[in-house]
């Protein structure tokens, strides 16, 4: 651009050129002399051009600074890193909607207060944490959008004397717009602050799920089985299958949160414009990309691998005080009020749980001391046919949960999750 603008001429910008190849060729094969009395790797790369192209060198600086060089190298490193994340989020869908769909017909319990609450589809379960990815890759997508801005041309601070072309080195570099304020450009880090937010959400939707792995695969649920590459053992116990990755995960995650208060505790006292603090902006992103796109791997593998044991949640599943608000909604479709259907099977599940016995294995006759309006019908009340009575968008029934998957994997085409 240099070059092309007259600013130096075309011999020292091809030497130039010709020499930055040859340094990192260095660079990358480890031969590279670092030097550590020189101040930083900048100094380092153009003391070895000068060595390499002579007096050329010193016009390789001649229009930019150290602040807007780090600022677009970032904002380069970060684009291909959200771009690498995006495709790790929908590896992780896809497991997901692969195994939703190999177990489309199975029935579990649904939980609140980490309490039995109402029958729903083992896949409408695992479609849920889809959602929770898919808002994660519509924010990484946005965060990348304003990540996409190049600063370079903003000098230490208040632009550049040079006739810059900005826009040229935008399109060569893969930039959709340039900064619009010199000062905000070199001291902007709101992108990876915003980065850091977008991988703490993402790291808390993991931990959920490994919450779940957890409890799940325990003898108490028995739900699941996870493989062996994905559990170990225990130095005492020889029977033992520690959900290990899942619990990792689930305490990695608070190391993600910490480097987000970080970025935002070195940002909140920096006046215009650098300051060395930004130095620290870049081991906590180093960090959390690892952390982040490392635990997404490791649920794809788990999640794909793990072996579902239908038996124990059909079971669990066919625990009758889960249809109580079923009963409510049969009352309710006989003209009671809601309200009122509340309490008269708040005391039919009270008057069954004293007797020590479930919904299902009352009488018609127990029914209807509660209320008149029990037939004989409300004795066929079913898990089965709870799911199918939910059958409005976002429902578990299994029109709904069909549908939902064939969004899913709509979604996963157009975007390109494989």
């Amino acid at each position: 651009m240099l070059a092309r603008q007259g600013i130096i001429s075309e011999t020292d910008a091809d030497a130039i050129v010709r020499g930055m190849e040859e340094v990192r060729r260095e660079i990358e094969e480890g031969s590279f002399p670092w030097r550590e009395e020189l101040e930083d790797v900048h100094m380092n790369i153009e003391r070895r051009l000068q060595e390499k192209i002579g007096a050329a060198a010193g016009r390789l600086h001649t229009g930019r600074s150290r602040n807007d060089q780090v600022a677009t190298d970032v904002r380069l490193y970060l684009k291909e890193a959200i771009n690498e994340t995006l495709q790790l989020v929908r590896k992780l869908q896809r497991a997901l909607v692969e195994m939703a769909s190999a177990n489309k017909g199975l029935i579990m319990p649904g939980y609140t207060h980490l309490q039995r609450g109402q029958p729903v589809l083992f896949a409408h379960h695992l479609l849920a944490y889809f959602e929770m990815l898919r808002r994660d890759a519509e924010r990484l997508a946005d965060c990348y959008r304003r990540t996409d801005v190049l600063p370079l041309g903003s000098g230490a601070l208040a632009g550049s004397p040079y006739p810059l072309d900005r826009e040229w080195v935008a399109k060569e570099l893969g930039f959709s717009s340039i900064s619009r304020n010199s000062m905000d450009a070199v001291s902007d880090r709101d992108f990876l602050v915003e980065f850091h937010a977008c991988a703490a959400l993402c790291m808390m939707h993991l931990s959920r799920m490994a919450e779940e792995l957890v409890l799940w695969s325990s003898s108490e649920f028995g739900f699941v089985r996870l493989a062996d590459e994905y559990t170990t053992g225990s130095s005492l116990m020889p029977q033992k299958r520690n959900p290990d990755f899942a619990e990792l995960a689930r305490g990695k995650t608070g190391r993600v949160y910490g480097h987000l208060m970080g970025i935002l505790t070195v940002m909140k006292g920096l006046p215009l414009t650098y300051n060395r603090d930004l130095q620290e902006d870049k081991e906590a992103l180093f960090d959390t990309l690892d952390t982040l796109q490392t635990t997404l791997k490791v649920f794809a593998g788990m999640v794909s691998t793990m072996q579902v044991v239908p038996e124990r949640m059909t079971r669990a599943a066919e625990d009758s005080a889960m249809l109580a608000t079923d009963v409510a909604d049969y009352l309710v479709a006989r003209g009671m009020p809601f309200r009122e259907a509340h309490g008269v099977v708040r005391a039919l599940a009270s008057y069954a749980v004293e007797r020590g016995r479930e919904l299902r294995e009352l009488s018609l006759e127990e029914y209807r001391r509660f209320s008149p309006l029990f037939q004989v019908d409300v004795l066929h009340l079913t898990a089965e046919a709870s799911v199918r009575a939910r059958d409005i968008p976002g429902g578990t029934s299994p029109r709904q949960v069909e549908s939902a998957l064939q969004e899913a994997r709509r979604l996963l085409e157009e975007t390109g999750g494989e």
